[in-house]
């Protein structure tokens, strides 16, 4: 335990030394932030009785995803696992008397975390202040910010724990770009990247919802916004926490069966 924490401690402090790409993206951040809510301000303005969320809700949950891009987006991946296991470098790590998949789950739980910290407190400050139409509001009570900070935990596991499938592809191809741009894309949209997935049609959702992508950041910016009732937030933290143990069994069996058969070549 004590080699992960370690590896936990490395690589978050050294997460936290890029301060100038975090001043860079809290500005582009807030900018994409303004962006879209304006985008969305069109769609209200002229299809007002359509609209599936709250302006208001709208506006906390877009501000949520912008502070904690690091945490939520599956494309923010580690290229030096890509490198180790297209290089062979990986028989390195092989080498090494710790359980590779728990190495890289913490590694890149730390590089999240430190990267998310530095940007989402000063965004979420600053949006706290902006005018009423674009604020980021406080959550309506206790209880629903309790479960907001379970569901963003949960949430962060299913997430890193999907993007560890993404590496453990890596050993199957030649190159990571192609199984890298497929499994990014599809999560990003299905998990509500793109666009808030109240906001597709309920006959799509309701699987979405099922599925591990609805488990990511969908859950826990919608409890906080309170376009989930209590009920609904539990049942989809139920879920959240059984997408998480499928997700790390399945990645641990998929990489226990690509490490017997992985072939290092070089002298």
């Amino acid at each position: 335990m004590k080699a992960y924490l370690s590896f936990f401690k490395i690589r978050f402090i050294n997460g936290l030394q890029y301060r100038a790409a975090a001043y860079a993206g809290i500005a582009t951040q807030l900018a994409w932030g303004f962006m879209y809510i304006m985008m969305y301000q069109t769609f209200y303005n002229t299809n007002l009785s359509a609209a599936p969320m709250d302006f208001q809700q709208l506006s906390s949950y877009i501000w949520l995803q912008q502070a904690f891009l690091a945490l939520f987006m599956t494309w923010f991946l580690d290229n030096e696992l890509f490198d180790l296991i297209s290089s062979g470098n990986v028989a390195y790590e092989l080498c090494r008397p710790i359980n590779i998949y728990d190495t890289w789950f913490i590694k890149n739980c730390a590089i999240r975390l430190s990267k998310a910290l530095l940007r989402s407190i000063p965004i979420l400050i600053l949006a706290f202040f902006m005018p009423k139409e674009y604020r980021f509001t406080l959550p309506d009570s206790s209880t629903t910010f309790v479960l907001f900070i379970v569901s963003m935990f949960l949430g962060f596991i299913v997430v890193v724990a999907y993007c560890m499938l993404i590496y453990i592809f890596t050993f199957y191809t030649i190159s990571p770009m192609g199984i890298r741009m497929a499994l990014v894309m599809i999560a990003d949209f299905f998990s509500g990247g793109l666009i808030p997935l109240p906001f597709l049609p309920d006959w799509m959702t309701k699987y979405i919802y099922l599925s591990p992508f609805g488990a990511m950041q969908n859950v826990p910016f919608r409890i906080y916004s309170g376009n989930l009732t209590f009920n609904e937030s539990i049942k989809a933290i139920i879920l959240q926490i059984l997408w998480s143990i499928i997700l790390i069994i399945f990645g641990k069996v998929l990489i226990s069966k690509a490490l017997k058969k992985i072939v290092v070549q070089g002298g």
